[in-house]
């Protein structure tokens, strides 16, 4: 899984490059502020899913990408994303005990598209790998002894969300993100995003 992700990462930086290629040749009789690199910082609502539960928590995360634009309406690039969450599960052993699962930090790497419904308006769609640092720990019991382990996970990640231009430089934004994580646990989140292009 590990080498997958390197392969998405690079899979994303060709997507980049040839977007790039494409959006020297492209016409931007649109005006369009939508194209280029770009860096933005989101926070919003995390929901932790593990050992049959959830856990709700504020987080933040932010992100960096190209965009390139093919012909007048579609924009396409390689995106990376950081987000930090503090979700944690507490469970009973099965035999008494507690079960403690948390996430800490999630890096993605994945491609994002989107269609301009005005100069201003972008709506988009994302998917990609991503990996989560996690840890899993057992108080133990009289019987039973207790683990901790600390870890990394991999799995995918897809999303949706829109953005909207405030200047040529700036931008805001909402957004979706479900990620699967390859220990069967997951994480859903809703964000705000705000923006600036170079």
């Amino acid at each position: 899984m590990r080498k997958t992700f390197l392969t998405a990462v690079a899979a994303a930086c060709l997507v980049g490059s040839a977007a790039a290629a494409q959006d020297t040749t492209s016409t931007s009789s649109n005006g369009t502020s939508f194209r280029g690199f770009r860096a933005e910082i989101q926070a919003g609502g995390d929901r932790f899913q593990s050992q049959g539960t959830h856990d709700h928590n504020v987080a933040f995360g932010g992100a960096i990408g190209y965009d390139g634009l093919i012909g007048d309406r579609i924009v396409v690039g390689p995106e990376f994303t950081y987000w930090r969450g503090r979700g944690e599960n507490n469970t009973p052993g099965v035999n008494g005990g507690t079960v403690s699962h948390k996430s800490f930090n999630e890096l993605g790497a994945g491609i994002r598209a989107g269609y301009l419904f005005n100069p201003k308006l972008l709506g988009y769609v994302t998917g990609g790998w991503v990996t989560d640092e996690q840890r899993k720990a057992f108080t133990g019991t009289a019987t039973e002894t207790g683990f901790y382990d600390h870890f990394n996970t991999d799995g995918y990640q897809v999303g949706a969300g829109v953005e909207y231009s405030l200047t040529d430089r700036f931008y805001t934004g909402v957004g979706y993100k479900y990620s699967n994580y390859q220990d069967h646990t997951a994480r859903q989140r809703l964000f705000l995003s705000a923006g600036v292009r170079f």
